[in-house]
């Protein structure tokens, strides 16, 4: 009688730390959803880049600033697209032959990317992307710049704006 009340008294703990498990198991695949859940990227975020020289009335720009997942399993990480147009000739800010886009936290980091030219009427359109920021933009200023690509010197600002311009919610 006594090994049966033993028994019973395994069978029962066994059941029980089955269902422990099973019900822990549920809850912590539940919070592994709703960290997936979380990290769907935001809506895109766009912004307008304006000429910090006034004269430069046609020169605009603009960024594309959304998360990618280029690598599954990794994380997603910040994209920055710029494109602009209508701008000078980089060699008319001195001894500088392309432009580049520039992405800053001020006092913090900075990430700079190449601009190609396409072949245009009026003059060549300047595009490029960045695919790999991981720190939070939303005090990030987005420029456009001119580089000399043999000594890699950066110069002045000649578009710009900042994340929190963004037509929808910056991008966290």
């Amino acid at each position: 009688m006594r090994n049966i009340a033993i028994l019973s008294l395994l069978i029962l703990f066994c059941t029980a730390s089955v269902l422990i498990v099973t019900w822990q198991g549920t809850s912590i695949a539940k919070a592994i959803n709703k960290e997936k859940v979380s990290e769907v990227p935001p809506k895109p975020c766009s912004l307008i880049l304006e000429p910090v020289d006034k004269k430069l009335t046609n020169a605009k720009g603009a960024a594309l600033i959304y998360k990618v997942q280029l690598n599954p399993p990794s994380f997603a990480r910040t994209n920055v697209s710029i494109v602009a147009v209508h701008l000078p000739d980089p060699s008319s800010y001195g001894k500088y032959d392309h432009y580049e886009g520039f992405v800053f936290i001020p006092g913090e980091i900075s990430w700079r990317f190449r601009l190609s030219p396409t072949d245009e009427e009026y003059g060549p359109s300047w595009a490029g992307r960045f695919d790999l920021i991981t720190a939070d933009v939303m005090n990030a200023e987005v420029q456009v710049r001119p580089v000399n690509s043999r000594t890699d010197k950066l110069g002045s600002s000649v578009l710009t704006n900042s994340v929190y311009a963004c037509s929808q919610s910056p991008v966290k």
